[in-house]
């Protein structure tokens, strides 16, 4: 498996992948999922996949390699939307070529892909092309997308994402976002590549490959542990009692009764205790402080 994620930021776009394929537990292997076009001054175009290794490459191969009949490619489409559906086409190739031989094998034909950059004269784009071929674009109320085990890493994005924040401040969340996927899956490892675009430079900037040596990860990955334990300890014990936390009782005002299962008839004895209907608060010191219902 693997997990990848692009930010859409107003500075510009962050790339961060993950390098970890596996077959099972005893077959694991290192693969890097982004690749990057580039034609310094006319274009950068940054593409990285998850689901079935085969697949992947052989859709990399064909979108780094193919050249249309009227002279198209990846390397010269005029415009970001042309250049995602040259990706979109060769997924469908792929998936006309091999989706029923794999079927047969009792292996799902899956891909998913996100595709972002610059060429010259448009402005930044991002998109996440699935395994049918078809597309959908980030915008301002989306600027991010994730593919592979996505689901780990996604609480900090949606909390912290915003178009406004600075490409340093992107790359930091995707990193947090990262190590809450490494620290929860073991399909997802490093090595990392990182990739930060700045709007309109049209050229590599800033990329960094991250393994375990990497101090900037390493801090990263204590420190955000040591500051959820720090927050977590902050925030105040529950309470069911209005006048211990105002406005801020666990229970105030909800107060009833759990769901009850009903004692089979066959088991009730004369002296059968009914259910207790005293309830005591969380945060009472006094036992004569309950709340009858």
């Amino acid at each position: 498996m693997t997990y990848c994620v692009g930010l859409r930021l107003d500075q510009g776009l962050v790339f961060l992948s993950d390098s970890r394929t596996n077959a099972g537990v005893d077959q694991v292997s290192t693969f890097r999922k982004m690749v990057v076009f580039e034609r310094p001054g006319d274009r950068v175009l940054v593409m990285m996949t998850a689901g079935n290794l085969a697949v992947s490459q052989s859709v990399r191969q064909i979108v780094e390699e193919r050249i249309s009949p009227d002279g198209r490619s990846i390397w010269n489409a005029p415009t970001m939307y042309d250049a995602v559906r040259l990706v979109g086409d060769a997924v469908r190739e792929v998936r006309s070529r091999d989706a029923e031989a794999l079927t047969e094998a009792g292996i799902e034909f899956t891909i998913s892909i996100i595709l972002g950059g610059q060429i010259e004269g448009e402005r930044t784009r991002l998109f996440m092309v699935y395994s049918a071929g078809n597309f959908i674009e980030a915008h301002e109320e989306s600027p991010y997308f994730q593919i592979g085990e996505s689901k780990y890493g996604k609480p900090v994005l949606d909390r912290m994402v915003q178009p406004s924040s600075s490409l340093d401040e992107g790359a930091k969340c995707a990193l947090v976002s990262m190590d809450s996927t490494l620290r929860s899956n073991i399909s997802v490892g490093l090595p990392l590549d990182l990739l930060c675009y700045e709007v309109d430079a049209l050229r590599v900037t800033r990329f960094s490959k991250i393994d375990y040596r990497n101090q900037y990860f390493q801090m990263i990955h204590s420190t955000w542990g040591q500051r959820l334990k720090q927050v977590f300890s902050e925030i105040p014990d529950p309470t069911w009692d209005d006048n211990q936390i105002a406005g801020a009782a666990l229970a105030a005002g909800t107060l009833g009764e759990p769901v009850r299962a009903i004692l089979p008839a066959a088991l009730i004895s004369p002296n059968e205790p009914e259910p207790s209907r005293r309830f005591q608060t969380l945060a009472e010191q006094d036992p004569k402080a309950t709340q009858l219902l």
